[in-house]
């Protein structure tokens, strides 16, 4: 559990605070019950996660691909932002220097009302045109499949950052700008492994901003953190934003 007084050591930081970025992974979402479609709970029809979001799996078979990402589009749709969300979006309204950087796809910190943030995977609810690249929102639950683009009628395919692709560059750009001009980064439910989020909390650190994690439990990252806090983010991320 988090210590009271590592949770007031963080509450003061953030508040005096010029500039601050968070950075949330899958542990936020999984408080609204998003499973994180990955090991054990990705398991779909025999398929891992892993096995289905590449660009391989997609040319190989894009309706399998599709059906899969319908079925997390079901999933995702019955759920809604929790506390920790909400906070997160009532800080970025009383910070004017404040940024978000999210691994999730879901959508849920938009929902909150968050919008200084960079989706560095992408978005379930956002569609691509394999053909013309048009990009657009899409909330059909479930889609049509094998959707089409509506300007070229050419195959769709989900705006996600797929294994083996590179992040958008405007995104890595916004993130790198994020983190070495924060005076705080708070690392919210991430594992800490995954490239290049994982190596986020380095750059802020080597930049002097003060790092706390907030995880069920320790990650790689923790050794290099000034402060981690152990709990449920739904629970921990509410009470640092509260005024001191």
């Amino acid at each position: 559990m988090a210590s009271a007084s590592d949770l007031g050591i963080v509450k003061e930081r953030l508040a005096a605070a010029r500039s601050i970025t968070i950075l949330t992974g899958a542990g936020i979402s999984a408080d609204s019950g998003v499973p994180t479609f990955r090991g054990t709970d990705g398991l779909w029809k025999n398929f891992r996660a892993e096995d289905l979001a590449t660009p391989e799996a997609f040319e190989r078979d894009p309706r399998l691909v599709w059906e899969w990402y319908s079925w997390r589009r079901e999933l995702i749709a019955t759920k809604q932002p929790n506390d920790a969300h909400k906070a997160i979006a009532e800080l970025e309204r009383s910070c004017p220097d404040f940024w978000l950087i999210t691994q999730n796809v879901d959508g849920l910190h938009r929902e909150a009302g968050s919008r200084k943030l960079s989706e560095i995977h992408g978005n379930i609810w956002t569609v691509r045109c394999t053909a013309c690249g048009m990009i657009a929102n899409n909330r059909d639950v479930p889609i049509a499949i094998l959707p089409s683009c509506a300007r070229c009628g050419s195959l769709l395919r989900p705006h996600i950052v797929w294994f083996g692709e590179s992040l958008f560059t405007d995104d890595l750009d916004c993130c790198s700008r994020a983190l070495t001009r924060c005076d705080v980064l708070l690392v919210i439910g991430t594992s800490g492994i995954v490239y290049p989020a994982a190596g986020f909390t380095s750059v802020a650190k080597e930049a002097g901003a003060f790092v706390a994690e907030i995880n069920l439990d320790p990650t790689p990252q923790s050794v290099l953190v000034d402060i981690s806090l152990h709990g449920h983010a739904k629970d921990l991320v509410p009470l640092l934003l509260k005024p001191i």
